[in-house]
């Protein structure tokens, strides 16, 4: 099984579930939900039976199998359903495809199961290649069957917006497509595939998923990344900028200029669209709000903002930025939601106390926030950012570096065994991002995503990977098949998900974690890490 259970041992005995098995007790709908190829159907009296039992936390459970059936016995629906999903894991490959086959059996078995981490995340970046509804369903569905619990959308970059807003509309209208797109790898002469990018979701698209992702235990994160990176909304609102001068979405990658205004009406526009995406979720008990690769220098440049920052007590423009982003924070926290930034936004100061920090930078940056007092989520880019190729060499397809493995993601401790118990407390858990350059399509996302996510889940679960986890990566690709999830193979790709050719990095990933890691003790390092 993946993740591995904290505590599993076998019974005598086993059972035959039969298809369209009656649940019954507590947190049926949980159990139901989790299981929807064998179709379990309510009852008074159950094959599988679910006691809900206040003692275990809410994403505990036990769950035993024995010649008279199933019982799970869960602290909360969460609970509940990550029984379920144990279950069906202890079934044939088979039973996760939708066949005739009227029964299943079941080995005797008693599991006891929770969780180390309550964060365990993944990132999808829809802003730089936009991915339709029903893929970001259908990952959802992939998480919940690996017990990942918090989805990360990034939905507004340089390279676009990605949500409808009645309140601007010109954020969907404009700021949601790009005429052409990048394609040349890092480095070389420019080349453009001259094809139109472009889609966003409704916000009834987003009321939809964030329904859809709490039913199967899962948070949605929306992230609008601000003050920079903003080269899309300013080509609908250039007034917002910093200069008021016009923008195009971007159709490059790497880093621009274009950065928000500080100043009031900023605020108050942003707010509107806290609202919204907010109004159209429910339930939004984190807002990322990004602060990562912030140039700095219009607002330098800017009498008006000097003078504005100069009226609010602030020496420098990175104490604005830090001020502006606490300000957005401010106004998250009266609608009931906490901040998450990226680790720059910690690097500035003076963040309200109940942010979380994301410290893609290293997990030294992680420390000091941790220290400091904020909850952390680990998600450097050594081990856990996906969009790096899985090894060097022209037979991977084309990745902003290389090389990320299987075997990197499964030795990652999201708590290091040097800090302290204080710092250790802060940790949430472990989140690994897929950022979308070099990931143009549903088929390439899951070849990144699978199955390094899957050593994340493991991770993330239990705290670190557990003995025997590559002979059950082994026997749980057969689920992926099964469920059609094109993943890479652990011997390497299939010829035709090679595509175009990954060029191999000159700079080793340990050097390059090290150089930005680096550049966090640096005040001014805001300004963008990687060029």
């Amino acid at each position: 099984m993946i993740p591995r259970p904290v505590l599993s041992s076998h019974l005598s005995g086993s059972y035959e579930l039969t298809i369209g098995a009656t649940v019954s007790g507590d947190l049926v709908d949980a159990v139901r939900l989790a299981l929807p190829r064998l179709d379990p159907r309510p009852g008074d009296t159950g094959e599988i039976d679910v006691r809900r039992d206040p003692a275990l936390g809410e994403e505990a459970y036990r769950l035993t199998v024995g010649s008279r059936g199933v019982e799970i016995v869960a602290g909360g629906r969460a609970g509940a359903f990550y029984a379920a999903q144990t279950l069906h894991q202890l079934l044939p490959a088979a039973s996760y495809r939708h066949t005739e086959r009227a029964s299943w059996p079941v080995p005797g078995v008693r599991v006891e199961d929770a969780p180390r981490f309550p964060w365990r995340g993944l990132h999808l970046d829809v802003a730089r290649h936009f991915f339709p509804k029903r893929e970001v369903l259908r990952l959802i569905d992939l998480m919940a069957l690996h017990k990942l619990n918090r989805l990360h959308l990034h939905l507004v970059d340089d390279q676009g917006w990605r949500i409808e807003s009645r309140a601007y509309p010109l954020l969907h209208e404009v700021s949601s497509h790009r005429p052409r797109t990048a394609v040349h790898p890092h480095g070389e002469p420019a080349a453009y595939d001259e094809v139109p990018h472009g889609g966003y979701y409704t916000l009834d698209d987003l009321s939809e998923i964030g329904a859809y992702a709490r039913a199967r235990c899962v948070t949605v994160v929306p992230e609008i990344d601000v003050p920079g990176h903003a080269s899309a909304i300013l080509a609908a609102y250039p007034a917002f900028g910093a200069t008021g001068e016009p923008y195009e979405v971007l159709d490059r990658w790497g880093i621009s200029p274009a950065i928000l205004s500080p100043l009031p009406p900023t605020v108050e526009f942003l707010t509107t669209i806290f609202d919204e995406v907010i109004g159209a979720l429910g339930e939004t008990p984190y807002v990322h709000i990004g602060g990562d690769e912030v140039v700095l220098d219009h607002w330098t440049a800017s009498p008006e903002i000097t003078a504005y920052r100069e009226s609010l007590g602030l020496a420098t423009v990175n104490e604005l930025q830090a001020w502006f982003l606490r300000r957005l924070a401010d106004a998250l926290a009266e609608r009931g939601a906490r901040a998450v930034v990226w680790d720059e936004a910690f690097v500035s100061g003076g963040l309200r106390q109940d942010t979380v920090v994301m410290p893609w930078r290293g997990m030294g940056v992680g420390r000091r926030a941790a220290a400091a007092g904020h909850d952390v989520v680990a998600t450097p880019v050594f081990p856990l950012y996906f969009d790096y190729a899985e090894a060097s060499g022209s037979d991977e397809p084309l990745a902003i570096g290389d090389a990320i493995t299987v075997a990197d993601v499964a030795a990652f401790l999201p708590a290091p065994e040097d800090w302290t118990d204080e710092e250790h407390a802060r940790v949430l858990g472990a989140q690994a991002q897929l950022w979308t350059e070099r990931v143009t399509d549903p088929r390439t996302a899951d070849y990144r995503l699978w199955p390094r996510a899957c050593a994340l889940a493991e991770v993330a679960w239990s705290g670190s990977a557990q003995d025997g986890f590559d002979g059950r990566l082994s026997e749980h690709l057969g689920r992926l098949d099964a469920l059609g999830v094109e993943y890479r193979p652990l011997a390497g790709p299939h010829p035709w998900q090679r595509r175009r050719p990954h060029r191999a990095s000159p700079v080793p990933i340990t050097e390059r974690m090290a150089h930005i890691e680096a550049m966090t003790h640096d005040p001014e390092s805001t300004r963008p890490s990687v060029s």
